[in-house]
């Protein structure tokens, strides 16, 4: 059973997940903005994760590559809008496979007795762009990046 828990409103424009890491804020947040560990944890083991560019600042970009065994790739890409050490993240991501379809998406990292909560916050600009990530199996692939990374933070505690 998946650690995630994810809300999507019928009708919402939005996406809402956590997670808690059993880590100090200060070093999920870490591991979350390092563009060599990302390829570790971000997508499911299946894929290849290469950080193209990753410069988490204020009007800084990231783009990120999925590759499978067979060699096909999948792009994806933003622009930072804020980054607050170690609390907060604020972001633009688009899959490439279809463009025009951009989310704005808020990270937080909340310290709560040693251990860190983590909540997504997506904002889709449709429904129907909101309700076509749902279907795309999103959830299924948060929870495969989010396991991972909770795997890599347990080597750096």
């Amino acid at each position: 059973m998946s650690k995630l828990k994810v809300t999507a409103e019928p009708g919402s424009l939005q996406i809402v997940g956590t997670r808690e890491f059993d880590a100090p804020r200060h070093l999920v947040f870490q591991v979350f903005t390092d563009p060599d560990l990302v390829p570790q944890w971000w997508g499911p083991r299946e894929f290849v994760t290469t950080v193209e560019i990753m410069d988490p600042r204020p009007a800084g970009s990231w783009r990120f590559l999925h590759t499978l065994p067979d060699g096909t790739s999948y792009g994806f890409h933003g622009v930072y809008h804020d980054v607050v050490f170690p609390e907060r993240i604020v972001y633009t991501f688009e899959f490439e496979e279809m463009p025009g379809h951009v989310l704005l998406e808020t990270v937080t990292f909340q310290e709560i007795d040693g251990r860190t909560r983590l909540t997504f916050n997506s904002v889709f600009q449709s429904v129907e762009d909101r309700d076509g990530m749902v279907r795309s199996g999103m959830e299924d692939g948060a929870a495969a990046s989010y396991d991972r990374l909770e795997e890599l933070l347990k080597t750096r505690v």
